[in-house]
């Protein structure tokens, strides 16, 4: 809040922001809070936590291998939180978004595919949402807006365009999720996907790959149709052309790096 916070050499930057939060929960406890928490640990350089660090000289290595500690210590401060709101008699009424931002880091990230866009989301909220587990549901980070309005029961500004779709029904149990498409670009390039058919690395300027992907949502079993002449993949396409015509598609200009005199003598 402004302030200075002293630290020690051996504080770990993720627990104080951790803290932080539930300090904000205890103190607000007895009326509505919202709390948006970017957490440190799995975004790079992969740094030792206080469960793996070995040595001082541990503490600022680099490492891939210590992607899984950071992982494992993300969870840990989720755990933390969720402890605190049993603690306090908060669950039941408290809805717990867990997602990334973008593309995991080395598998996709920065990428026009649907693996620079994918991440992982779990909603939960005991006494709020419905334990349906996995879904093969589209939702996009868009969304979250309009779906934290819906359980707080307040109306979305109606002056400011708002892309994001409430899926708090969804949540509750009352139906699919109401998103036909999610939409994402990097760039000058741009991905599509619906339930079954995705987009790939597409510009108007640089047609993309079009694949089925039948039920499946890994990848594994995905067919790469971008030049199959099936009438029910050409009436996919036109689906999907009538989707972007009127979407974004920033263009970024080539830079020309400006050659540097070269200085006398050399």
């Amino acid at each position: 809040n402004a302030e200075y916070l002293p630290m020690e050499p051996d504080d770990y930057g993720p627990d104080i922001f951790c803290e932080f939060v539930i300090d904000f929960v205890r103190r607000h406890k007895d009326e509505p809070f919202f709390v948006y928490y970017p957490m440190c640990p799995t975004h790079s350089p992969y740094y030792a936590t206080p469960d793996t660090v070995k040595s001082e000289a541990d503490k600022w290595k680099h490492t891939k291998e210590n992607f899984k500690a950071n992982v494992e210590y993300t969870d840990k401060l989720v755990g933390r939180i969720v402890a605190v709101l049993d603690e306090l008699g908060l669950r039941e009424n408290t809805v717990v978004f867990f997602t990334g931002d973008n593309g995991t880091g080395g598998q996709g990230k920065a990428q026009p595919t649907e693996l620079g866009a994918r991440v992982p989301m779990i909603v939960n909220g005991p006494g709020r949402v419905e334990p349906i587990g996995a879904t093969g549901e589209l939702i996009d980070t868009s969304d979250v807006l309009p779906t934290l309005a819906g359980f707080a029961g307040v109306r979305l500004p109606e002056d400011h365009v708002i892309d994001g779709h409430n899926f708090a029904p969804f949540l509750h149990g009352d139906g699919d999720a109401p998103r036909e498409w999610i939409y994402s670009y990097v760039g000058g390039r741009r991905v599509l996907r619906t339930k079954r058919w995705l987009l790939e690395n597409d510009s108007p300027d640089h047609p993309g790959r079009f694949f089925d992907c039948g039920t499946c949502r890994d990848g594994s079993d995905y067919r790469d149709v971008t030049d199959s002449q099936d009438p029910e993949v050409a009436a996919a396409r036109r689906h999907f052309d009538e989707i972007l015509a009127d979407k974004p598609v920033p263009k970024i200009a080539a830079k020309k790096r400006a050659k540097t005199p070269k200085s006398p003598g050399k």
